[in-house]
């Protein structure tokens, strides 16, 4: 077959865009998580700010992948940064809806008979909150993540590497071995961070109900 063929030959190039792309997508939810978790907490303390929050994280989302590029590249550049910042912006939505979501959610007695013992909002916030909301702020790394596998191979376009680049040149070249390649890895990939996560994803409710 054509396909297995051209990964045996080309097995280096094809693991060093794997390594390059593996490298884009936790770099850039990393970065996104901790954005995200940031700004899903502090907006659990004023509704309209959740509001605003929310709607431009949403509005985020809907920019087309292209265009999102188009639009950082004149402040950063072709190259890694912009790949890796637009794939930032895209992953905001899940994790701060989810860890907002996460936090209001939690029982309200649970709150009150915290702050009736005296706990600090840090304590209550280190101690309660962000525990119960665990599984759920999970679930939204977890749906960001995969989603942006697969928006990272158009951040190869503007030189962010990754596997990207073996499906353009494969448009370029007309090669069906080289898109299939890429598309299969970059599949790979995303069923793999959805298997790791969502395995953390259950062992958190199962530690939640212990």
């Amino acid at each position: 077959m054509e396909v297995i063929d051209y990964i045996i030959r080309r097995h280096s190039m094809v693991m060093e865009l794997f390594w390059e792309h593996m490298y884009l997508i936790v770099v850039a939810v990393g970065i996104a998580v901790a954005v995200g978790v940031f700004l899903g907490i502090i907006i659990t303390y004023n509704r309209t700010l959740a509001n605003g929050v929310l709607v431009v994280c949403q509005v985020l989302m809907t920019i087309p992948s292209i265009a999102m590029l188009g639009l950082l590249l004149p402040f950063f550049g072709i190259g890694f940064t912009t790949g890796m910042l637009a794939l930032v912006l895209y992953s905001l939505l899940p994790i701060v809806r989810n860890t907002h979501s996460g936090i209001i959610e939690i029982d309200k007695a649970i709150i009150e008979a915290a702050t009736g013992m005296g706990m600090s909002e840090w304590r209550k916030l280190t101690k309660i909150k962000l525990p119960l909301a665990l599984p759920v702020i999970m679930a939204g790394i977890r749906t960001a993540t995969v989603m942006v596998v697969g928006i990272g191979a158009i951040a190869s376009y503007i030189g962010a590497g990754g596997l990207g680049q073996l499906i353009f040149n494969g448009i370029s070249r007309t090669s069906p071995p080289m898109i299939i390649t890429g598309a299969i890895f970059i599949s790979i990939i995303a069923v793999g961070f959805d298997l790791l996560l969502g395995w953390g994803e259950r062992r958190l409710h199962v530690a939640g109900r212990e």
